[in-house]
């Protein structure tokens, strides 16, 4: 490990030198100007938007990920309510010994690319990672700066209403969560020591052969997979460290270049420690920096709550009365209902894929365990941790201090702030660690789901798994230290360009979640 690490640093001390001359020059200025217009077409053909009127309109994009989520929604029958309390019992452990059940022989004679691709069962408990672990892992990658700074920005927007739509819309991503992870394991690749090989790209490379459309999954799994790879590097890691730098920054008093420098130098190093490690350390790692980080910002919430218990039902009523009048509020209604749909959409990921990555790696040998595992993360993220950022907003603008409904907040990180720090003072200090685990977490995931990505397109070979790992570590330091605007949003875009492919192959495939599904029910109920 100590010769990879000494790599790394080695080729750290140019990426240094760049990034100081790079802001002292104005290059990344220069540079961000230059590269804009490709940034700009680029996101202008990912979120090219529907118009409902001549104000509002929301992006294909979006309006494809929510209807994923309603249409799964239907098709298993409520399954992200009916089946939750199974989905709190498998994370709890109480039916890890029904992966010891013999499942029918009938149900593994198909075979891809040899492997068995109707169950991995007859292989006996393949994995690396626990449920909790995978997901833990998973929801590091999504609770994160969205929660804080982007739920400040759509309640600014959208007033309190925009609440509403937003947990709606996490209620139906865990359908689509469920039968996008359900499918990455169904479809993974176990290599000769154990390694997992999962996601989007083996669903729907090797899934779609199953269903005789061979050549479409190909061209589909190396489209998710170059578009994955563009946002680990982007949004999964220079934005995470750029506003995880600023934030530490701006509590220390320290704004220089060189304190950017230094913070990416420690974050880098400490995301390399574990990365190099693989899923088994990510998971070790998220399985208890994840329960701490929401953790931390869950108890900070409860106390504001019940300081201003009497207040609660008064935001509430807010959350419901603007989710239906919206007044003041650009586009009305469908304007407060947009904003929030894709405030959502781009917090929980469900329907973009990158989750698959994570949970496609656990312990087990049937697919919908997992599955059912991994609809609790838009529960947590969106519905649980977006909706308590809301209320303390809510609660807190009582006064219209925070912010003005209807009017973009500039800054989410700060509106955030100044409502936890209107009953707790020293709130900032604990914001500042939320922001920074939140980002390191957030890294974590994404390293490991660029990672899967960019060993699917150029090979299992260690020399492609360590160029990967130390490249996306010099990524954090340039993002630490510099300002790349035009290419985190181009990033950006890229991520949800994912759900494109992701959600034509889960479409296809969502007759295999279903005989899946079944067959872990079945389980079930025999070893009762």
């Amino acid at each position: 490990m100590k010769k990879y690490l000494l790599s790394i640093y080695t080729l750290i001390i140019p990426f240094l030198t760049f990034a100081q001359e790079a802001t002292e020059k104005g290059m990344d200025e220069r540079f961000n100007e230059a590269f804009k217009p490709i940034s700009d077409a680029w996101g202008a053909i990912v979120f090219y938007p529907v118009q409902f009127t001549e104000d509002v309109g929301m992006p294909i994009v979006i309006i494809m990920l929510l209807s994923a989520g309603l249409l799964f929604t239907i098709l298993f029958k409520l399954v992200n309510i009916r089946l939750f309390p199974v989905s709190i019992n498998i994370v709890r452990g109480k039916y890890d010994d029904v992966d010891h059940h013999e499942v029918e022989p009938k149900a593994m004679v198909n075979v891809v690319d040899g492997d068995i691709v109707d169950t991995i069962a007859i292989e006996g408990k393949e994995g690396e990672v626990s449920h909790f672990q995978a997901l833990t892992a998973a929801l590091s990658g999504t609770v994160g700066l969205g929660n804080i700074a982007g739920v400040a920005i759509a309640i600014s927007l959208g007033g309190p209403g925009a609440t509403f739509w937003m947990i709606l819309a996490g209620l139906l991503g865990m359908s689509s969560k469920f039968v996008e992870c359900t499918l990455g394991v169904k479809y993974r690749d176990i290599g000769e020591d154990g390694t997992v090989f999962g996601g989007p790209m083996y669903y729907l490379k090797k899934g779609l052969a199953d269903v005789g459309k061979g050549t479409l999954g190909k061209i589909l799994a190396v489209v998710f997979a170059i578009m994955c790879v563009g946002g680990s590097f982007g949004g999964g890691n220079m934005f995470q460290a750029n506003q995880a730098a600023q934030q530490f920054n701006t509590m220390i008093g320290a704004n220089s270049t060189s304190a950017g420098v230094i913070f990416g130098i420690v974050m880098a190093a400490l995301v390399a420690i574990v990365i190099i490690g693989g899923i088994k350390r990510i998971g070790s790692i998220t399985e208890k920096i994840v329960p701490f980080m929401v953790g931390i910002y869950f108890v900070a919430a409860v106390i504001i709550l019940v300081a201003n218990f009497g207040l609660i039902g008064s935001a509430f009523g807010q959350i419901f009365d603007g989710a239906f009048k919206a007044e003041g509020i650009t586009g009305g209604i469908l304007g407060v209902l947009i904003i929030g749909f894709q405030r959502a959409a781009f917090s929980n990921e469900a329907g973009v894929g990158s989750a698959a990555i994570a949970h496609s790696a656990v312990k087990t040998k049937f697919p919908a365990s997992e599955g059912l595992v991994a609809l609790l993360e838009p529960f947590i993220d969106t519905v649980v941790v977006c909706t308590m950022t809301a209320l303390v907003i809510i609660i807190t603008n009582g006064d219209g201090s925070i912010m003005e409904y209807g009017v973009k907040a500039p800054d989410g990180v700060l509106a955030t702030s100044k409502a936890f720090a209107s009953v707790i003072p020293w709130f900032p200090y604990v914001l500042t660690l939320a922001v920074v685990l939140f980002a390191l977490s957030t890294m974590l995931s994404w390293s490991y789901y660029g990672l899967q990505s960019w060993m699917f397109l150029f090979g299992r070979s260690k020399a492609s798994d360590y160029s990967y790992k130390i490249i996306f570590c010099l990524f954090i330091i340039i993002g630490s230290a510099v300002s790349l605007g035009a290419v985190t949003d181009f990033s950006d875009a890229m991520i949800f360009a994912m759900a494109v492919p992701n959600l034509i192959g889960c479409a296809i495939l969502f007759p295999k979640v279903r005989g899946e599904l079944n067959k872990y029910l079945k389980a079930i109920r025999a070893k009762k």
